[in-house]
């Protein structure tokens, strides 16, 4: 490898993670959590928190914004990434992650999702596993001009099986997530705000 080359493995990218579901004991949050465990070095995943964002509405999303919409996109605009781990409601995404991507792309032309890399994980405790709520989410990605990876795809069916009793990841999930996580990492390498420099 080359000295640029070194220099450019050696950077750590920060993921702002988003989580579609708001509940205390979501298995979404646990997957995130267990995803920054299993992320590389040269990744360094941050849950936002997207609970508290008042709905959004352009009326009030003027030259005095709200402090919470200010601040989350902030959060995302400094952000290397991002990584969506949600679940499924009614085959879409959950109205508080729908809201999220509402405050973040927003004024129009300022989104400060467009152009970064991203990734998809749905989870549920159905067989399908989000399926409708992960290719949803990413036609609004496609639209938010997020550079999504395409693989390997992430749809965790039966999620109440990928913990056990004590809350640790079991040894059937983590391969996978590891596999998934790994994935990410280099498709941030690649894609991320340090390859079009």
């Amino acid at each position: 490898m080359n000295q640029m080359t070194d220099i450019f493995m050696s950077q750590v990218h920060t993921i702002a993670v988003l989580v579609g579901s708001l509940r205390k004991e979501s298995i979404n949050r646990k997957i995130a959590l267990a995803l920054a465990e299993l992320a590389p070095a040269s990744l360094k995943l941050n849950i936002v928190e997207i609970g508290d964002l008042p709905l959004y509405n352009e009326d009030i999303d003027g030259d005095s914004p709200p402090p919470a919409y200010t601040t989350f996109r902030e959060q995302l605009g400094a952000a290397d990434g991002v990584l969506f781990v949600t679940p499924e409601y009614n085959r879409s995404v959950p109205g508080a992650l729908k809201n999220a991507i509402d405050v973040g792309s927003r004024p129009y032309g300022k989104s400060a999702f467009s152009g970064k890399p991203g990734a998809v994980i749905s989870a549920s405790p159905g067989a399908v596993g989000g399926f409708g709520a992960n290719h949803h989410l990413r036609q609004s990605l496609v639209f938010l001009d997020v550079l999504c990876l395409q693989q390997p795809e992430a749809y965790l069916g039966g999620a109440g099986s990928f913990f056990d009793e004590s809350g640790a990841l079991s040894d059937k999930t983590r391969p996978f997530l590891q596999k998934f996580i790994d994935a990410f990492a280099a498709w941030v390498e690649k894609n991320g705000k340090a390859a079009a420099n």
